[in-house]
């Protein structure tokens, strides 16, 4: 059975969401939300078929699931695909340039959402994560959903949740125990679980 977003129960669009879904072999990832509002990280993202199985799985599970995407992306016509997406405009000038800010002012004016980022902020492989979403999940005083995209088991969804502590280098820790033998459609593009931030 899919598991439904705070246990509510299932449309017709949900049930046609998590038929095609199975369809394709995937299996939907949901555990009990520790919180209506999360900051999601999306790992690992090494291509752009991602969006396919993560579309189906907000739509199955019912998960309010949003991405940022740039102001300038929301004009006619694509604009109004954006938006059905889940894309969601910041104006960070409206928190004085500060981009963690006007994200943190952002979901505090939802009811509900899951803010998902891709950490790695490119399907190549890179360095190191950037660090935007956890300082993001900080500011707002919001749990870490942890999504994966996990091609060789065919897994989409949320493997658990992290609140940020004080020591980011022993919550990295935590984050690579949970992705710990999780595979990409491209496992050569996957860029380490390790902090830009904590490497400088």
């Amino acid at each position: 059975m899919t598991p439904r977003w705070q246990n509510r129960p299932p449309t017709l669009r949900s049930r046609l969401a998590a038929a095609l879904l199975r369809l394709s072999g995937w299996t939907a990832l949901l555990p009990a939300e520790p919180s209506v509002k999360l900051v999601g990280v999306a790992y690992p993202h090494t291509s752009n078929w991602d969006l396919l199985p993560a579309l189906l799985w907000a739509r199955a599970t019912g998960t309010p699931l949003k991405f940022v995407a740039k102001h300038s992306l929301f004009r006619p016509p694509l604009g109004l695909l954006i938006r059905a997406w889940g894309g969601v405009s910041v104006d960070r000038r409206k928190a004085g340039g500060n981009f963690v800010e006007a994200v943190a002012q952002m979901i505090a004016a939802q009811p509900e959402i899951v803010l998902g980022l891709a950490p790695e902020g490119t399907r190549e492989k890179a360095e190191a994560w950037k660090s935007g979403f956890y300082h993001m999940s900080q500011a707002a005083g919001v749990p870490i959903a942890l999504i994966v995209f996990d091609w060789r088991r065919k897994r989409v969804g949320v493997l658990g949740y992290l609140t940020p502590s004080d020591d980011m280098e022993a919550d990295y820790q935590q984050i690579r125990a949970v992705y710990q033998g999780v595979e990409g459609k491209h496992p050569q593009k996957a860029t380490p679980i390790r902090s830009k931030a904590v490497m400088d």
